[in-house]
């Protein structure tokens, strides 16, 4: 996946503030958040059909595509996008780690507050919720679930609350609640260590088929797999719960 000159991160203010710019608004959610930060100050303006907005400072035209102002150069407001919109990237399932490290903290260090100390209040508030919604995105793209989400969501599949999948799947729901038979029954360490390993490769195969389906625009097989993903998350923690119950514990050789 190559990483494009980073587009949707250009913002819109809502209006110029009538002799003051330094009134702060809210920052808007990235699609898949649900955890935005508190008081985040950057209003967003709506786009024309072109992807055309007004510059809150100058009142130039700005492209969805910009962070700054090409007239005035100032720092535009963030608007509502996808996390992979956010962060310059293609949307897919696959990710490079590098790419993304790369075009986050790319991100960072051109928009970080620090570099707008002696501007405008406006411009440190918007400077702020910009780094705010950068880490977001950056936060749900490095989360294969979360990743995975935010896909369906784009194309407008709707992923449920907890556990409302698997009673639907009844293959899902078998495989779970063996699974979570055999953590309970077991005696040693070594029988954690046996379940966790089946586990791990139940979760390396469920990405490969993930990715597959993503790939194909299978959203329903996407969806499932999604699920099953969750769940072989989830499990990863009772695994490592049950690991401390026995630390020292091992199977004698027979």
């Amino acid at each position: 996946m190559t990483s494009k000159a980073v587009k949707n991160l250009s913002p819109e203010s809502s209006s110029e503030e009538s002799g003051n710019g330094g009134d702060a608004a809210k920052a808007v959610p990235l699609s898949g958040d649900t955890s935005q930060p508190a008081s985040s100050p950057a209003s967003v303006e709506n786009m024309t059909p072109a992807g055309i907005a007004t510059c809150w400072s100058c009142r130039g035209p700005v492209m969805i595509g910009d962070l700054f102002c090409g007239t005035c150069e100032a720092i535009q407001p963030p608007r509502p996008v996808d996390p992979f919109a956010r962060l310059g990237l293609e949307p897919g399932f696959e990710v490079l780690p590098d790419e993304l490290e790369r075009c986050y903290f790319d991100l960072q260090r051109r928009l970080h507050p620090d570099r707008f100390a002696i501007k405008s209040t406006r411009e440190r508030d918007i400077s702020v919720a910009l780094t705010a919604d950068i880490n977001v995105a950056y936060e749900i793209l490095k989360d294969p679930v979360k990743r995975a989400i935010a896909l369906l969501e784009m194309s407008g599949v709707t992923i449920h609350d907890e556990g409302s999948n698997t009673i639907s799947d009844p293959v899902l729901l078998m495989e779970a609640m063996e699974q979570r038979e055999a953590l309970a029954e077991a005696e040693t360490s070594d029988q954690v260590k046996n379940i966790a390993a089946v586990a791990a490769r139940e979760k390396t195969d469920c990405l490969a088929e993930l990715a597959d389906a993503f790939d194909k625009n299978d959203l329903s097989t996407a969806e499932c797999h999604t699920t099953r993903l969750k769940y072989l998350v989830k499990f990863e923690d009772e695994l490592r719960v049950a690991r401390v119950r026995f630390p020292q514990t091992t199977l004698k050789p027979s």
